[in-house]
């Protein structure tokens, strides 16, 4: 009989030293990397909100490899760094022994990627927008945005001038998905506010020390809406679509079927102002509602600071919901999906409000970590002025970023939309404060479980690897076409047990890209009877139950057609 482990019998034989559920093994497994905000004493915007990260498999060799964006100084008259101011690509070349747990190795490979991340990252975004079966790379920056197309021998192209993808202003992060239905990806980019260096506005915190600005010191910024032709080329839809013409301070984007209308819809957390939801009108044109939907303010009817954000199915219903970071002194605001359109501020009841008060959270994701087929959630937290890091209990040096440091969180999914913090149980990373920005979810080590990758300003990158999850049964599933398709929905069907329900997606979280397969931990109820996909053109297929403990490729067109 198959061993479970859940978050209850760790926690049972907690009297004991209990063995961390996540442990950082950047450094064995040859990660070394930080992002340089550039600090500059002149208390520059952007040094206090990057960056991101991206985990994709750019060679097609069925392991994550990753790529982390760079800063580096903004002021006037600064040496230019080098390839040590660039975003750097790692690969992964993962060891797999007969007898022994998978094993990653990181080689930067960044020079002979052609890769020339110049600018000063914010985020990343990955997707095939040219469906050659190959995932390409999106950098959003403070300043022009680049698109490098992968030639599949190892190597990238800046295509961004001849694909018509670039933005110069402040872009967050960006999203693809099929909008249209026709098959191809489209790129939402999610833009900031318009500041400049050259314009630096002095803020002070209530202490009158020096402090960062926040965005309502600036004018928010339109997004932008890229529509696929198919030639490798985009058409700019953004003032036609309606999106461009309602600007906001954007941090964080989704895109998920929402309305449940089996269209994808767009979602964009504004930091400090009323979220946005992208109806999609199916002709390429869109309908804000976030307002009228339950997303655009909190229960007590506030906007709040929007930075990271988590879809999916939280509460075990059927369909995804929503969980967005904010600011020290606002909750992390889980929103339970009612249907139609419609979502109801559950924070309070859900245990997920309370204890992020405290906190300013960026990089989320709802992820099963120990596999019981309940998604919990992770939140990674840092400070972003002085105020956030008096009610946080942050301690300090007073120099650099580190009075912004705070602890990350995590949360146990205790089923009917409840939720309980286990810091202790997540591990000595988890508790040591840090000023953490983007994060990126995926199995690194293809061992069956969920693990991160996580950018902290000014300190080595960690890599939070699993160390319970695979221990519980698990299914793998990649959803293909001629490329990944990101935006369909995946129902396991179990015996004597509710379907689980599982979104293949790259986007979500702060600034980063995560792994697009769709992993399900079963628990206890792991005799799968079947498994349906709906595609995102809207066709369902079904298909036998997959082999458990491994990644099985589910193509489109190879099931049986299904209502």
């Amino acid at each position: 009989m198959l061993a479970l482990v859940t978050f209850a019998a760790l926690l049972a034989a907690a009297q004991a030293p209990a063995a961390d559920l996540f442990v950082d093994r950047a450094a064995g497994w040859g990660l070394n990397f930080t992002y340089r905000t550039g600090q500059s004493g002149e208390y520059y915007f952007p040094e206090i909100m990057g960056g991101g990260a991206a985990l994709f498999d750019y060679d097609g060799d069925g392991d994550l490899d990753l790529f982390v964006v760079q800063g580096h100084s903004l002021k006037a008259g600064s040496a230019d760094p080098g390839p040590a101011g660039w975003g750097r690509l790692f690969r992964n070349d993962l060891i797999t022994p007969k007898e022994r747990s998978p094993t990653p190795r990181f080689v930067d490979v960044t020079e002979a990627s052609g890769i020339r991340a110049t600018g000063y990252g914010m985020g990343a975004a990955t997707g095939d927008f040219d469906d050659d079966g190959r995932p390409d790379l999106y950098l959003a920056n403070f300043g022009p945005n680049q698109l490098w197309r992968n030639k599949g021998d190892g190597t990238f192209a800046d295509v961004t001038a001849a694909a018509g993808a670039d933005d110069p202003r402040w872009s967050a992060g960006a999203a693809f998905t099929d909008l249209d239905r026709d098959g191809r990806l489209d790129l939402h980019v999610v833009n900031y506010v318009d500041y400049s260096v050259a314009s630096n506005v002095r803020c002070y915190a209530p202490s009158s020390r020096r402090d960062y600005c926040g965005p309502s010191t600036f004018p928010p910024l339109p997004d932008r809406l890229l529509r696929n032709r198919g030639n490798g080329t985009f058409e700019d839809v953004s003032l036609r679509s309606g999106i461009g013409r309602k600007p906001g301070p954007g941090l964080g984007v989704v895109a998920d079927d929402l309305d449940g209308d089996g269209w994808q819809d767009l979602f964009v957390a504004n930091d400090g102002a009323a979220s946005f939801l992208w109806l999609n009108q199916r002709d390429f044109t869109f309908r804000e509602d976030g307002l009228l939907a339950g997303v655009a303010l909190n229960a007590a009817g506030r906007p709040e600071a929007g930075m990271g954000v988590a879809v999916g199915d939280g509460d075990g219903d059927g369909d995804d919901d929503l969980l967005i970071t904010h600011l020290t002194g606002e909750t992390n605001t889980f929103y339970v999906n009612l249907g139609g359109g419609l979502f109801e501020d559950a924070s309070a009841r859900s245990g997920l409000g309370a204890p992020s008060l405290p906190y300013t959270g960026f990089g989320t994701s709802w992820i099963d970590v120990d596999n019981d087929g309940l998604l919990d959630l992770a939140a990674f937290n840092g400070a972003v002025n002085l105020a956030g890091t008096n009610l946080a209990g942050a301690k300090g040096s007073g120099e650099g970023l580190a009075p912004y440091a705070q602890p990350d969180q995590l949360f146990r999914n205790l089923g009917g939309g409840k939720f309980s913090e286990i810091a202790t149980a997540a591990g000595a990373s988890f508790r040591t404060p840090r000023v953490s920005r983007g994060a990126a979810f995926g199995d690194i080590d293809n061992d069956g479980d969920t693990d991160v990758l996580v950018v902290d300003a000014d300190s080595p990158v960690r890599l939070l690897i699993n160390e319970t999850g695979s221990r519980n049964p698990w299914l793998g599933l990649r959803l293909m076409g001629k490329r990944d398709l990101l935006g369909a929905r995946v129902e396991v069907l179990r015996k004597g047990a509710p379907s689980l329900w599982r979104r293949a997606a790259t986007d979500g979280s702060y600034a980063s890209a995560s792994d697009p397969r769709v992993l399900v931990g079963l628990g206890g109820n792991f005799e799968v009877t079947g498994v349906r996909v709906v595609w995102p053109d809207g066709l369902a297929e079904s298909f036998p139950p997959p082999a458990l403990r491994t990644y099985t490729i589910l193509v489109r067109g190879t099931g049986k057609v299904s209502k």
